[in-house]
């Protein structure tokens, strides 16, 4: 209490800062997702208040997550806005679900790679949703999705640009990306997005005043609220009758998922930029988020998540506390509230400038850069998520992304199941196999190739000086080669280091075979590199 008192002034300010971000954002996510500005509204707005308050995550902001646009415009096109509200209810109670099981670790689970692939796409597909839009098409949501989707922009692109709309969307693009790289450190946390707010509404006003005003659909369209009834009428609801559609499952538990995954995955890199080094309960946070989740879907709002730009943004502005977020969403109260006039002079086009920038940093060269720098069992489960996100849906990209990685995991685990020396012992030459710390399951078939590739009359030790676990069915193998393959082969094996509960009788035959009088060539670390020049 004394950390919330003692920097309550920076915090309020970091709110007001936070919310002139997050507002052309809810309006800009809300809109690519085929959803009514007012939706955005109200996600940032629980995100701010609701969450805020229950969570303990003293940096993180949630609201509308640009990530999320792909899962709900599809959603829309399949069962409709009600339904989709449906499915953002049920992912709230699965978030909650999650959270009382103790699965705050399930970012844990998915291999880095298959992450920054889904990233990446969802960053190339918030691009490509939002040209139509900056460029003035006179159509910006189109119904289709993957492959046709893009077919479609790239036989439409010079039949439906609206010229105000394309200057207005490039100008503001343009001087978000100067922004960004020529603003002044006095106001380094003055967000790019207002920007293009600000782009947009001179804009709006030279047009005008030239006598090419904008078409309203070409504009930001909130409800004027003038009555406590005009405002109750705003909200909209979820259709309990598709309750038993499995869509609509399928899409609760894809937004529960993918809502969770980024909501860890920011916390923890606001984590690790907090000066006071405070760690966030993740299964708190799951709770609180799955609590939002559910409020939203129920009165007619987005999915939300806890959003890196917006929880940067309040720390880079001095924000310390959670005061920052809870402000910032009774600021967007006040604006669906009291400012709705003004905001609806917002250009479409530079929304969507604002969210081509953002998908940009998903998917920068950089990172692709940075991938392919790394090893095959990195960039190629990586590249397979994307292509497959982009070409079919989330859902299953990331699906195909992970039986990918799994299998690299797999082949690594089976590639790591110790190492060879070339071992002489009072004259007598041994293969060395020194088994690795840990001999799971998944290593036999490599065990079982290993053995059964050592020559007649060779001299083998089997090494278990490292190794802390060794799986029961291992262990029969092992038993069974030093009993009955290798006197049928007329090889001499000696078992060295195995403790007493793996049940295998250490070498009792009175050689020496202590460290010191053992001469080792080191020979690969791999499993069959240059195995037969040793065997």
């Amino acid at each position: 209490m004394s950390l919330i008192k003692s920097n309550l002034k920076s915090d309020i300010i970091a709110g007001i800062v936070v919310s002139l971000i997050a507002i052309p954002l809810c309006l800009g996510i809300a809109l690519s997702s085929g959803m009514s500005p007012f939706a955005g509204m109200i996600s940032g707005i629980i995100g701010g208040i609701v969450i805020g308050t229950l969570s303990r995550a003293q940096l993180s902001v949630s609201g509308p997550a640009a990530g999320l646009i792909t899962i709900i415009s599809t959603g829309i096109i399949d069962i409709g806005i009600n339904g989709v509200l449906l499915a953002i209810f049920i992912a709230g109670l699965f978030q909650i679900c999650l959270s009382l099981l103790r699965a705050g670790g399930i970012a844990y689970f998915f291999p880095s790679s298959v992450i920054e692939g889904m990233l990446a796409a969802i960053g190339i597909t918030i691009i490509f949703k939002n040209l139509p839009t900056l460029l003035g098409f006179s159509e910006p949501i189109f119904k289709e999705s993957g492959i046709e989707y893009y077919q479609r922009i790239l036989s439409d692109i010079t039949q439906y640009v609206n010229i105000i709309a394309l200057i207005t969307g490039l100008l503001a693009l343009i001087c978000m990306i100067l922004w960004d790289k020529l603003k002044p450190t006095k106001l380094k946390t003055f967000p790019g997005a207002m920007i293009a707010v600000f782009i947009g509404f001179i804009c709006y006003f030279i047009f005008k005043e030239q006598n090419f005003p904008f078409n309203n659909k070409e504009l930001v369209q909130l409800p004027i609220i003038d009555s406590f009834a005009s405002f109750t009428h705003l909200f909209a609801f979820p259709k309990f009758e598709l309750i038993f559609n499995i869509n609509v499952w399928i899409l609760a538990v894809t937004i529960g998922l993918v809502a969770s995954i980024e909501t860890l995955l920011t916390i923890e890199a606001t984590d690790k930029i907090d000066p006071l080094r405070r760690i966030t309960p993740t299964n708190r946070e799951l709770f609180a988020q799955g609590i939002g989740n559910s409020i939203s879907g129920l009165i007619g709002g987005l999915p939300i998540t806890s959003v890196i730009v917006r929880s940067k943004a309040g720390l880079d502005a001095g924000g310390r506390t959670k005061t920052t977020t809870i402000v910032h969403g009774f600021i967007l109260l006040l604006g669906v509230l009291f400012l709705a006039k003004f905001l609806n002079m917002i250009p479409l086009a530079s929304l969507s400038a604002i969210l081509v920038v953002t998908g940009y940093k998903l998917c920068t060269p950089s990172l692709f850069k940075h991938v392919f720098s790394l090893s095959k069992h990195q960039w190629i489960p990586f590249i397979i998520t994307v292509i497959s996100i982009l070409f079919t849906d989330l859902l299953k990209g990331v699906g195909i992304g992970m039986l990918v990685a799994i299998y690299f995991i797999l082949r690594g685990n089976m590639k790591s199941c110790y190492t060879i020396y070339n071992t002489t012992i009072d004259g007598v030459k041994y293969i060395h196999l020194v088994l690795s710390d840990e001999i799971s399951f998944l290593k036999k078939a490599t065990i079982i190739k290993t053995l059964s590739r050592i020559k007649e009359g060779s001299n083998v030790i089997i090494d278990a000086e490292k190794t802390i676990y060794i799986d029961f069915d291992v262990l029969e193998l092992i038993r069974e080669f030093k009993k009955e393959t290798a006197p049928m082969k007329n090889i001499n094996v000696k078992l060295i280091n195995f403790k007493d509960v793996y049940k295998i009788e250490n070498n009792k035959d009175g050689v020496n075979l202590n460290s010191e009088n053992i001469q080792s060539i080191k020979l690969s670390n791999e499993n069959f590199k240059n195995f037969d020049a040793i065997i």
